[in-house]
């Protein structure tokens, strides 16, 4: 099906952008302050930020965007492991349940330096699976991997990659977060014609940028993103080059695992889809499986929470004075929440994900404590004197 023709908008001159985030200056915004509200009525009592959004089509003209997926989007309830999963699964927990210190870059006898709170909670059991997952449950390698993927954090600065640093590159709505697809995820939108910078690395740290607030907005059992690429209006020059196509498939692949769960690819000229048979070879056969090329969008994410640029019902403008600092503040409003959890629940390494973002789920501790309140009843009715002592056992030399 034909794609309605989005609005064009005015070209925009690629800018001079800072080599670093330090180059970059400090914006003050109000997005730490919108994370709660107060209402009319009742001046003490704070609302979250998410219940001032819309929710879909029917709200009227978007600007922002939509907090949560449609009442019945989604995502299936995750699978019961066999045992032999369950223990390769605490065979990884145990491992990285005692690290204390990993390297500060992928160099060779690299300096190391303290785990973080940051990292710990980032080792949650579903990030040790989808690791175990991709590995095709190899220990071993699922192990390498995780640590892998908390040197690169550190290396290439996920952290350090602020909303004010990375602003610049989304000024034009080159990439954006609206709506849920059928299966709640959550949908992220490249926009390639409307590129407004020139190649450079931050091009690919925005991309990373938003993959995490992606994260951020991923509801309780909800694991992978959909990624929706309109190539419609992109000219000569706009798109990725080869090297940075080749660095993100390697960024996703590596430190992403599992993350992506459909990829819905419409208006493909013919240079993008050369550009596509040179990095295929480059994509897990796994990923490749999940690839749809110009299919009706309608068919994978309701009508009433897709763009009207790309068959959708949304009336979607992009005001980055609006969108950008709503984004910036549900994001960090999650966060929160997530980590409140998290210290609640003990700081464990391991915890679960449906616990951390607010689903019915119990906390690891929760979960694991009624296993070790059977244990200690059975001990308590053991009565030690009326059984016989034990043989003395020859002590080793």
């Amino acid at each position: 099906m034909e794609a309605p023709k989005e609005e064009s908008a005015a070209p925009v001159e690629p800018q001079q952008q800072p080599e670093t985030p330090e180059d970059a200056k400090e914006e003050k915004t109000d997005n730490e302050n919108q994370a709660t509200t107060t209402t009319d009525n009742k001046p003490n009592e704070k609302r979250s930020f998410a219940d001032t959004l819309p929710l879909s089509a029917a709200d009227g003209l978007i600007k922002t965007l939509f907090p949560r997926p449609l009442d019945d989007c989604r995502p299936p309830s995750p699978p019961e492991l066999t045992a032999e999963e369950q223990t390769k699964y605490e065979t990884v927990l145990k491992a990285v349940s005692e690290w204390t210190t990993i390297p500060t870059t992928s160099s060779k006898n690299a300096p190391t330096e303290p785990l973080t709170d940051d990292e710990r909670i980032f080792l949650t059991r579903e990030c040790l699976l989808r690791y175990l997952r991709a590995t095709k449950w190899n220990v071993a390698d699922a192990i390498q991997r995780l640590q892998a993927t908390l040197t690169w954090r550190r290396e290439y600065g996920v952290k350090e990659h602020t909303q004010e640093y990375i602003s610049v590159e989304n000024e034009t709505g080159k990439q954006i977060i609206l709506g849920f697809d059928n299966s709640g995820r959550p949908c992220l939108y490249l926009n390639p014609a409307r590129q407004n910078t020139e190649h450079s690395d931050r091009q690919i740290q925005h991309l990373v940028f938003m993959l995490e607030r992606v994260i951020d907005l991923m509801g309780p059992d909800q694991e992978s993103l959909a990624l929706l690429v309109n190539f419609k209006q992109t000219r000569s020059g706009q798109n990725a080059t080869i090297g940075q196509g080749r660095q993100t498939l390697h960024i996703l692949q590596n430190h992403y695992p599992e993350r992506l769960g459909r990829a819905l690819v419409i208006n493909m000229p013919l240079v993008i889809l050369g550009f596509m048979k040179l990095i295929t070879p480059f994509i897990d056969p796994r990923t490749r499986e999940k690839l749809k090329f110009n299919e009706d969008l309608r068919q994978h994410v309701p009508p009433a929470q897709l763009w009207k640029a790309v068959n959708g019902d949304v009336e979607f403008e992009y005001d980055h004075s609006s969108y950008w600092p709503a984004l910036n503040a549900l994001a960090a409003q999650r966060r929160e929440e997530y980590r409140e959890r998290w210290n609640k629940g003990g700081k464990l390494v391991g915890e679960h994900e449906n616990y951390l973002k607010g689903g019915p789920g119990k906390s690891r501790a929760e979960t694991e404590a009624p296993n070790t309140a059977r244990v200690e009843e059975k001990l308590e009715q053991l009565d030690v004197t009326d059984s016989p002592a034990a043989p003395a056992q020859p002590v080793a030399a």
